[in-house]
C-alpha cells in the first residue's frame, strides 16, 4: 500500500511525540513503542495500491503550490473496531480539504494507481494524527494531563503548520518527500 501524508511543523511533531511518550508511560498503548525510523506524526490523505511516477510528479507540484499550511488540533478522537485507535482530532479548514480533494481526485484518475481506500474518501475523511493502536481492550479513561495545555486554549487544542509531504511505501517500509 502506498500512502500520501501532510508531516507537522517540528514543534507540532514535538507535541505529538511528547503524548505518545506520556501514553507508554501511563501503559497504554502508544505509537512511542513503534521503534521503526518511518514512524512520525502524520495525516493520511490518501492510501493506494500504487502511486505512479508521473502522479508523484503531479503531487509534487500541488504540494509546493499549497504548503504550508494551518494546521489545528483539537483534543481526543476514538475509533473502534479490530484495531482499536486513539487519534489526534484535526479541525480541518477550507484550504485542507481542498488540497485533500485535490490528492484525492489526482490518485482516484491515475492510471495504474488501483483501489484506494475508501474511508479517506472526501465524503468520508476524518482527519486525524494517530497517537495509539491496539487490538486489545483498551481502557476508557485518559491520562490526566495527556494533552498540552497552550495559552487560553483548552487541553488538547494546539495549532501549528503543516509543513511538507510525503509518500509512504508499506511494503518497502520506505519513505520519498513530495515537497516542498
Amino acid at each position: 500500500m502506498h500512502s500520501v501524508e501532510l508531516l507537522p511543523d517540528p514543534a507540532t511533531e514535538r507535541a505529538v511525540r511528547d503524548v505518545w511518550r506520556r501514553l507508554a508511560d501511563a501503559g497504554l498503548p502508544s505509537l512511542a513503542t513503534h521503534h521503526h525510523p518511518t514512524n512520525r506524526p502524520h495525516l493520511t490523505l490518501v492510501t493506494t495500491d500504487h502511486l505512479p511516477p508521473r502522479t508523484h510528479a503531479h503531487l509534487e507540484h500541488s504540494f509546493a503550490k499549497t504548503l504550508p499550511l494551518p494546521l489545528r488540533l483539537d483534543g481526543p478522537l476514538r475509533f473502534s473496531g479490530r484495531t482499536k485507535v486513539l487519534a489526534w482530532a484535526v479541525r480541518p479548514d477550507e484550504a485542507l480539504l481542498q488540497l485533500h480533494e485535490t490528492v484525492w481526485r489526482t490518485l482516484r484518475d491515475a492510471p495504474g494507481s488501483g483501489s484506494m481506500n475508501p474511508l479517506l474518501d472526501p465524503a468520508r475523511w476524518v482527519p486525524h494524527v494517530t497517537l495509539s493502536r491496539s487490538r486489545g481492550t483498551v481502557r476508557a479513561e485518559l491520562p490526566d494531563g495527556l494533552f498540552p495545555r497552550t495559552s487560553d486554549a483548552l487541553p488538547g487544542t494546539l495549532t501549528g503548520w503543516w509543513t511538507s509531504a510525503r509518500h509512504y511505501d508499506s511494503g518497502l517500509r520506505t519513505t520519498e518527500d513530495l515537497g516542498p
